[in-house]
């Protein structure tokens, strides 16, 4: 059951991502030739007007086939034909439309929670060793930790499970005065709950703030802003090599922890939380990762789309809107190259290899 749960999560955030590029189009006077939710062959296709609709046999996302988008069509209402600001609107609708989605879900996830843990020292699990003057004191806020922004208790558990046990630069604020405490060693164990448990963690323990309507708004806008850092800091590691194409998921991953997450919840309802977390999680993941300047991506439309005008405004000439479209379907070849790997290191890891 929950397979199927994460088959049509995933559908949906494609196919909000191609919702968001086809009220743009429509909004600007592109011509759309079809719209379609999900891929493969077709199961209803209606025509109404200009634009086929159509609902396909597999959920696993959709298309907006705009005019002019391979650069060939002199319809005065292609996209190509249209202005910078709405392109790169039109470009940027889809990304914009998952992070909308992330945020919304968020929001009404934590519209649930009493409280929400601040960046603010309350006290400490017995066992902890604070080391004075250099080290973590009750009252402390902790605004950074080795240069990362701290907000909420959760960015402080994540930044030191980064820092893998090594020695950590935090930032505080005591007393109204800033203090860089270097060097700083927490050993995350099994400390004592206040109800009894253990857990393993750092054993700091921070204040609350009451979940009021304005806290949990504050608190839902950040967390999808905290998304993107996250997923930044994912990209950081691809490129620096810390992690590795093995450690990648494509869809046939994201559907397995979808629905592994699902399976392995105490309850119904709460396979219903964990799982819209993450499928917050994936829609800002899509969103920033159609931002980046690659080209097939709607990031990379609006960095070549720009790049074309710059050039021809300093050189005085017309580029072939060809040669644009060239360079999206040799990206397009690419990413398609790239999915299947995933795909096999998806299936490869589900069979235990």
């Amino acid at each position: 059951m929950y397979i199927v749960i994460a088959i049509i999560a995933f559908g949906l955030l494609v196919a909000i991502h191609e919702l968001g590029h086809f009220a743009a189009a429509k909004i600007c006077g592109v011509r759309v030739n079809e719209f379609s939710v999900g891929m493969g062959p077709a199961i209803f296709k209606k025509q109404k007007g200009e634009t086929l609709y159509a609902l396909r046999v597999l959920p696993l996302g959709g298309y907006c086939a705009m005019e002019g988008e391979d650069g060939r069509s002199e319809d005065q209402r292609s996209i190509s034909k249209k202005s910078i600001p709405a392109r790169f609107f039109i470009f940027a609708a889809g990304p914009l439309m998952n992070y909308i989605l992330g945020l919304l879900i968020v929001l009404i996830l934590f519209s649930q929670f009493s409280a929400f843990g601040s960046n603010v020292v309350d006290h400490f699990a017995d066992g902890f060793q604070a080391s004075g003057e250099t080290g973590l004191e009750a009252g402390d806020r902790i605004t950074k930790i080795d240069g990362h922004r701290i907000y909420y208790s959760g960015d402080f558990s994540m930044y030191m499970d980064r820092a893998g046990g090594e020695p950590v630069d935090m930032v505080v604020i005591r007393d109204g005065s800033k203090i860089k405490l270097e060097g700083l060693l927490l050993e995350k164990k099994a400390y004592p709950n206040d109800d009894g448990t253990q857990s393993a963690r750092y054993g700091v323990n921070f204040t609350s703030i009451p979940a009021s309507f304005i806290e949990t708004v504050k608190y839902g806008f950040y967390e999808a802003y905290n998304f993107v850092r996250m997923v930044l800091l994912g990209l950081s590691d691809l490129i620096t090599g810390v992690v590795g194409i093995r450690e990648m998921s494509g869809a046939v991953g994201i559907v397995g922890v979808i629905s592994q997450v699902g399976a392995s919840s105490p309850s119904a309802y709460a396979a219903l939380l964990n799982i819209s977390y993450i499928v917050a999680f994936l829609a800002v993941n899509l969103a920033v990762m159609n931002m980046l300047p690659i080209p097939a991506l709607d990031g990379g439309h609006i960095f070549t789309m720009l790049v074309v005008w710059v050039l021809e405004k300093l050189l005085r000439l017309k580029i072939d809107p060809k040669i644009e479209t060239y360079i999206h379907l040799a990206g397009l070849f690419i990413l398609m190259a790239l999915m299947a790997l995933l795909v096999v290191n998806d299936v490869t890891k589900l069979l235990g290899g």
